[in-house]
């Protein structure tokens, strides 16, 4: 697993934690990259040396303009032109931004602070549940029957990672208050408090098994989809199997074997019905179990 982020984070900074988890690390246990000031502009030499030989040049031209080879004075005049021209341009060109890599990822974990979870907000234990949710959104996130619209694609791509960020923001939680509490443990317990520790170590278990049925929900999904998958390819499969039946037919026919055509042949087109079928009949059995994840 890797960086959870809010949906909410706008995809290209999304992007960017996810991709740099070691120094989101880095960042979150204190370190600071040194904020990198511009280095002071100094005169270009070409610079300086188009300013010196600029008396020199308007003599030259000078001269030229008024002897005899007059065309070789506006040559001269052409070609300064166009040198100090190229120059004013690349002198107004906007210098490029030599931030480091490491300040920009800084700047925007300072911003989104909060909007993103880190491998280690979560313990063993929360990690093992939180994978097991990822798996089933990305199976179904990644399946043809969504990608070809014969799910809720649409309510897929928003609902889906909002689970994921919830379930993930409630295993980091979860994580914390254990850790908490492993480390009260640690130091021993009066006899006074233990009490008290038993309806907190009940709070922390209830709170478990109710964010572990989210993901049983998801999962519960994930196979209606999986089913439904199957259907898909399998329906595919035969069709073009189907596309290809007159072929078949035709060779029987002139090879004499038409009466000895097998009853499988013959049959793709029930069995074709009878995908269908089905594939409607698990397209339905995951919309509903969309429908019960949502509540």
């Amino acid at each position: 697993m890797g960086v959870v982020v809010d949906p909410g984070v706008p995809p290209e900074v999304a992007g960017l934690l996810r991709a740099n988890a070691p120094l989101l690390s880095r960042l979150r246990a204190g370190w600071v990259p040194p904020a990198e000031v511009p280095p002071p502009k100094r005169k270009s030499p070409s610079s300086a040396l188009l300013l010196a030989t600029t008396p020199v040049v308007i003599a030259l031209m000078a001269v030229l303009l008024a002897s005899p080879i007059r065309p070789a004075g506006f040559v001269l005049l052409g070609t300064y032109v166009f040198i100090v021209l190229v120059k004013i341009a690349s002198m107004s060109e906007a210098p490029e931004d030599n931030r480091p890599h490491e300040r920009g990822v800084y700047e925007r974990a300072r911003w989104y602070d909060g909007r993103y979870l880190l491998p280690e907000d979560f313990d063993q234990e929360a990690r093992t549940v939180l994978v097991r949710a990822q798996r089933a959104i990305g199976s179904v996130l990644r399946s043809h029957v969504n990608a070809e619209g014969l799910l809720d694609d649409a309510r897929n791509a928003l609902m889906l990672p909002a689970q994921e960020w919830e379930i993930a923001r409630l295993l980091a939680k979860l994580s914390a208050l254990r850790l908490e509490h492993r480390e009260l443990l640690a130091r021993g317990i009066a006899p006074e408090v233990a009490a008290v520790i038993e309806p907190l170590e009940r709070a922390l278990v209830n709170s478990e098994a109710a964010v572990v049925a989210r993901v049983e929900a998801l999962e519960r999904y994930a196979a209606h989809v999986a089913d439904a998958e199957r259907a898909y390819h399998a329906r595919s499969q035969i069709e073009e199997l189907r596309a290809r039946l007159p072929r078949y037919e035709e060779l029987l026919a002139e090879s004499g074997a038409d009466s000895l055509a097998v009853p499988e042949i013959e049959r793709l087109a029930e069995d074709a019905d009878v995908l269908e079928r089905t594939l409607r009949r698990s397209v339905q059995s995951a919309h509903e179990a969309f429908r019960y994840l949502e509540g």
